[in-house]
């Protein structure tokens, strides 16, 4: 098992309007623009392999996005290389943190020093709910599916660890970015279900924004 010491004090971030990564979970990527395919060569050169993927904040003033104070970071796990040289990649949650600060330097890229003691609980092998209630949950979300026109492999669904549940549809989910933020700040998988859970009945009320929902 992986402890916040082994993890660094500085990671590279990668804001992603609408992206969210879950301890555990897992990101695919294609990654085009010259300043991240720099930040992956960088990555794959260092022992932990880490990236922050993070929502940024919107701003008036003159210094354009700010960053939210909670991301996650993954470990670069998947890598492939096109003919015109962009790549895909995989990365695997592994834990989340609060930025302390930004650091100016000459890396094309973002850069935060940060701080992993208030998720101890994402580096342990699994995340338990104990008062999940499997088959009203997907009840409400089969309405859910069928109000945005979504299929999906229900049998897979049923049988799915309950982390792996809550967590994908949480990253897969069409909300609006705040709402994500939300998804990833709950501070148990309980209250992260409970999140997931007043987010989809408010989309079936009509919601506003991304989560709106005609009925």
């Amino acid at each position: 098992m992986m402890h916040t010491a082994d993890l660094p004090e500085t990671v590279p971030v990668f804001p992603l309007p609408g992206a969210l990564l879950l301890p555990r979970g897992h990101l695919p990527l294609h990654i085009f623009e010259p300043r991240y395919l720099a930040m992956i060569e960088d990555c794959l050169k260092t022992k932990h392999r880490l990236i922050g993927i993070i929502q940024p904040r919107e701003v008036s003033n003159k210094n354009g996005k700010c960053l939210n104070a909670i991301g996650c970071a993954g470990r670069l796990t998947g890598f492939s290389e096109t003919e015109d040289s962009r790549y895909m990649i995989t990365l695997s949650g592994i834990s989340r943190f609060c930025v302390k600060e930004e650091l100016q330097s000459f890396a094309p890229y973002r850069r935060c020093t940060v701080d992993w003691s208030n998720f101890i609980r994402d580096l342990s092998p699994q995340e338990e709910d104990p008062t999940f209630q499997r088959e009203e949950f997907l009840t409400l979300l089969n309405r859910f599916f069928l109000s945005l026109n979504l299929s999906t492999d229900w049998s897979s669904l049923k049988e799915a660890e309950t982390e792996l549940l809550i967590n994908s549809l949480s990253m897969l989910c069409p909300f609006t970015p705040e709402d994500k933020q939300a998804l990833l700040e709950a501070p148990s998988l309980s209250k992260r279900r409970e999140t997931l859970v007043t987010l989809i009945e408010f989309a079936m009320r009509g919601g506003t924004g991304k989560n709106k929902v005609m009925q």
